[in-house]
């Protein structure tokens, strides 16, 4: 068998040794401590260096050439000590005397003890240098196959000059080219190591995490279940003591409105009980606001679809709010639009009092100008599919900041922490009018300024009652 055939040989044998190798720390090696695989590492670069000389070409019967120098540069690029180099050559250097201990084997010796400082040096220069792998590894694989001809061609039983011209040109190429070629094998199994243990410990991390956010979302469940039980009682809570109260309270409505129409009573008796009058409506209207919207957040309010006829409703609200507007001298005007049916179904109880809360919003917050309700059919561009009515309370009063218009519908919100200590209110009105309206099946939208007015508008669908009724008797 010829130098070539000799050296591919070792190249096979090298590749099985490294995938055994691999086979033996996946199954069985992997849990052994650092030391104790440093150690066993440093034995297979040894014993992977006799197994080229085993299956080496023979010149003479003490003469060997292989690519025992194969795994001494493979460890060059391995290990981190320089001096786990100069271990492995010179033990490579001793696996050679169990060949038979001669002139050559000597030679084999001192040549593989030099070739390990050579790595070692070669290893010191990786590991301050910032070229690129690729470079530093060709750099290591020419100096340490050029090292070992001169190395040979010195100190070799082997004629220098018969070397040079006849083993050295076959042998050189063949070590070059073969040892890079194992260099790029077992570079590729490094990086397809590499990503197999990334993908491990992402896998991994991947699992904790997902356990971290199955036991989270176990937590936020439960919180929420006794969030959700929290709100519940806090609405029943309400609901009972918002009922509970408008009793007593009432009698001391009724009570106060006597001593204020009594002609017994003095003039100062009277208005005493005129201003405990007015401010038990007052509260009575705050307890009755907190009594519906806990009944809307325990969802035990109720909506009764009955017959609205449309042009009660601006009569009433005119009845109701013309002493107001008379008292702060402001305008105050009602249209409804011609051609909508005569009656609606809907809730008219829930409806007035989306407009009554709407309107004395309006006159709250206006010191002059006018305030407008406005009934009318809905543009169809407007609205969902399907015909709307939108009722329209506009006013010149203060205006609402574009940034605090969302604030303006959530309970006990108001646009700004300085209007409840100037006109009062607990901003519980539109909260609620905005959950009345989705129960109606509608909805309340605002267009406002900031000085200039709001406009505050009630969809809600338009179901005519002969409609109703058509449907109900067929």
């Amino acid at each position: 068998m010829g130098i070539s055939n000799t050296f591919v040989l070792n190249l096979s044998l090298l590749i099985t040794v490294a995938y055994l190798a691999n086979i033996l720390y996946k199954y069985g090696l992997r849990k052994m401590s650092q030391k104790t695989l440093h150690v066993l590492s440093v034995l297979l670069m040894i014993l992977s260096g006799w197994v080229c000389m085993r299956f080496g070409f023979r010149l003479k019967d003490d003469v060997l050439f292989d690519l025992r120098l194969v795994p001494l540069m493979i460890a060059a690029f391995v290990y981190s000590s320089p001096l786990t180099m100069v271990v492995i050559g010179f033990g490579i250097g001793l696996a050679r005397l169990t060949f038979g201990i001669s002139a050559a084997a000597l030679v084999g010796l001192l040549n593989l003890t030099l070739l390990g400082f050579v790595c070692a040096g070669l290893n010191y220069w990786m590991q301050r240098t910032h070229h690129r792998f690729a470079v530093k590894g060709l750099v290591t694989i020419l100096v340490v196959n050029v090292m070992n001809c001169i190395n040979i061609a010195i100190f070799g039983v082997t004629p220098a000059k018969f070397y040079l011209s006849q083993i050295m040109p076959v042998a050189l190429p063949m070590s070059l080219m073969l040892s890079l070629v194992f260099a790029l094998i077992l570079r590729d199994f490094q990086l397809g190591a590499r990503q197999n243990l990334e993908l491990k410990y992402a896998n991994e991390l991947l699992r904790k995490q997902t356990d971290e956010l199955h036991k989270a979302k176990i937590g936020l469940e439960d919180r929420a279940k006794q969030l959700a039980q929290a709100s519940s009682y806090k609405s029943e809570f309400l609901a009972t003591m918002s009922h509970e109260l408008r009793t007593p309270l009432n009698s001391i409505i009724n009570f106060a409105e006597m001593i204020s129409e009594s002609e017994e009573a003095g003039e100062e008796i009277s208005g005493y009980g005129r201003i405990i009058h007015k401010s038990g409506q007052e509260l009575l209207q705050i307890i009755n606001d907190i009594l519906d919207l806990s009944k809307v957040e325990a969802g035990r309010l109720e909506i009764t679809n009955e017959e609205v006829v449309l042009a009660e409703l601006p009569v009433w609200m005119q009845m109701q709010f013309e002493r107001i507007a008379a008292q702060k001298k402001i305008e105050f005007h009602t249209r409804l639009e011609t051609g909508l049916p005569e009656s609606i179904i809907s809730d008219p109880q829930r409806i007035v009092q989306i407009l009554r809360n709407l309107l004395s919003n309006a006159f709250k917050f206006t010191h002059e100008g006018s305030v407008e309700l406005d009934i009318r059919r809905a543009p169809a561009n407007d609205t969902p599919e399907g015909e709307w009515l939108v009722f329209t309370v506009s006013d010149t009063g203060i205006g609402v900041a574009e940034d605090k218009q969302l604030a303006v519908f959530e309970a006990f919100q108001q646009a700004d922490g300085s209007i409840s200590r100037r006109y009062g209110g607990t901003g519980l009105g539109l909260s609620i009018s905005s959950n009345l309206a989705r129960l109606l099946g509608g909805y309340i939208r605002m267009s406002s300024k900031e000085g200039q007015g709001s406009a505050f508008s009630f969809y809600i669908p338009l179901k005519p009652a002969r409609a109703h009724h058509e449907v109900m008797s067929s």
